[in-house]
């Protein structure tokens, strides 16, 4: 019996190594790996860039906490304010902490309690994120949740703009809901948005936990849709494996967040911070319009192959953040891809979920392609014969 509470339902796979796209088992069986973390790994297991900073920051120090000046804070902070719309940035270790520090700050700084989010959201399972997220399944059993979030349905800017009221202080979206089904934000809900928030003066939150750091193919996703948000939130990708959030804000929240305000023990060491610049460096070196078309292609390849299939509704998702919405629940058929050596996700019932690392190669995707459409024919198959 296990002595770890019940809290995943885990696979029958139990890792042994991974390099690149790649994962192998305890048993030396490899697997193309399109989970990668949940959507973490964006450069794929132990680059040797990231890898080898990061060993070598482990024989100089690994802790010192906030009460001392850490270079390699400043250095990042620098890296991310410059290739956003963001002047300052918090350090932490998690997305929800993350998202935690953005609600915060959005209630401090305005001086109002309500935040509207989406429904089928997801920013996180501290008891704030958890309230913010917009799904039943994970607020139950937990008691009252804190009662100053309201859900709005994605891309509906007719219930938004009825919700909106002198109480609001910030609207918290993502730009693409990975785990609400790998569902886009559309352009004219996009800017009703950028509408809204400048005329009620209210401020805008984008979590980019997961479609931060080049996934969705350029460095932020919001970029693709002309958001300017206030408060930007980062995880997943940003250690490509080591723990590590940051929220982002703009200049003109930096009063609410004076010392004292709010803090992370662990939040910004070093050893976060080296993995962290490391990637940085090397999402810079990557030609974002390259990643955009072979993300498009691969997109265009899965609708070919799979629009066919009767289970097949939709393919859809922005960069290497992609959804196969289904007619049907999706668990088996994910299991039936695991045992043909490729790893994906669900996300919700009825969506299979790809996330790729960001520099795959195209032999890569088109072998995930085939192993999806061969494993989808064999249930076919099998129910056909049932």
């Amino acid at each position: 019996m296990s002595s770890l509470f019940s809290t995943y339902n885990k696979w029958e796979v139990e890792v042994a190594k991974g390099q690149g796209s790649y994962l192998i088992d305890t048993e030396g069986k490899e697997y193309l790996d399109f989970v990668q973390g949940i959507a973490v790994n964006n450069f794929g297991h132990c680059h040797p860039t990231i890898t080898k900073a990061v060993k070598d920051q482990l024989d100089l120090l690994w802790h010192s906490s906030n009460l001392f000046q850490i270079k390699q804070q400043e250095e990042v902070a620098k890296i991310l304010t410059e290739h956003s719309v963001c002047d300052h940035v918090f350090f932490c270790n998690s997305g929800a902490e993350a998202n935690e520090a953005a609600i915060k700050l959005a209630r401090k700084a305005t001086g109002k309690h309500k935040i509207i989010s989406m429904k089928d959201s997801f920013h996180g399972r501290t008891f704030a994120t958890m309230s913010a997220t917009g799904q039943e399944k994970i607020h139950g059993g937990f008691g009252p949740l804190l009662s100053s979030f309201d859900y709005s349905p994605f891309n509906d800017t007719e219930t938004l703009l009825k919700k909106v009221n002198d109480d609001v202080a910030a609207i918290m979206i993502e730009v693409v809901q990975g785990e609400g089904g790998v569902r886009v934000l559309e352009p004219s809900f996009a800017k009703a948005l950028i509408e809204l928030t400048k005329e009620k003066e209210i401020l805008l939150i984008i979590d980019e936990v997961q479609t931060g750091i080049g996934r969705t193919g350029s460095f932020f996703a919001y970029e693709q849709f002309g958001l300017s948000p206030d408060i930007v939130t980062l995880a997943k990708g940003l250690g490509n494996g080591f723990p590590v959030g940051a929220m982002l804000g703009k200049a003109h929240l930096n009063d609410a967040f004076q010392a004292g305000s709010h803090g992370s023990t662990f939040g910004g060491n070093p050893l976060a911070m080296t993995a962290a610049k490391a990637v940085l460096e090397e999402l810079l070196a990557q030609d974002f319009q390259e990643i955009k078309e072979k993300a498009t292609k691969w997109k265009h390849v899965l609708r070919e192959e799979l629009m066919d299939h009767s289970f097949v509704n939709e393919v859809r998702g922005l960069g290497f953040l992609i959804g196969i919405a289904c007619s049907g629940p999706v668990n088996e058929v994910i299991t039936k891809i695991r045992r043909h050596g490729l790893l994906v996700l669900p996300a919700g019932l009825n969506v299979i979920r790809l996330l790729p690392p960001i520099n795959v190669s195209e032999q890569d995707l088109n072998k995930a392609v085939q192993i999806i459409k061969q494993s989808m024919n064999e249930s076919k198959k099998e129910i056909s014969v049932s």
